[in-house]
């Protein structure tokens, strides 16, 4: 589900985000910032597992929405999909939030 908030997009996912779906969300994204979206904020609040592959469209779309200055901020995380965040290192890459309101709010004064 995508969400349109001023100049920024709202991308929530819900479920999984495995091989069996993460052409499909990669696929979206990159549409997104393709499309000129430069400030990505992805609310996992729903998602219940992610596996590497669900990793691997996060880093490949940092890399695309980087060229144009661009940022992915991640929100609501349960405690199985943090520690995977946590274990993998990208708690040191991407900026997250404990709510999406907090996620909205340090955008607006960066």
């Amino acid at each position: 589900q995508i969400t349109s908030l001023e100049k920024v997009k709202i991308i929530s996912i819900q479920g999984e985000l495995n091989t069996a779906t993460s052409a499909d969300a990669e696929t979206k994204i990159h549409q997104l910032i393709l499309g000129g979206n430069h400030h990505l904020i992805v609310d996992l609040g729903e998602l219940d597992y992610i596996s590497s592959a669900g990793l691997r469209i996060f880093l490949s779309s940092n890399r695309l929405i980087k060229k144009s200055n661009g940022e992915i901020r991640f929100c609501n995380f349960n405690k199985t999909v943090h520690e995977v965040f946590q274990i993998s290192g990208f708690l040191l890459i991407f900026k997250y939030f404990p709510d999406l309101d907090s996620a909205i709010n340090d955008l607006h004064s960066s």
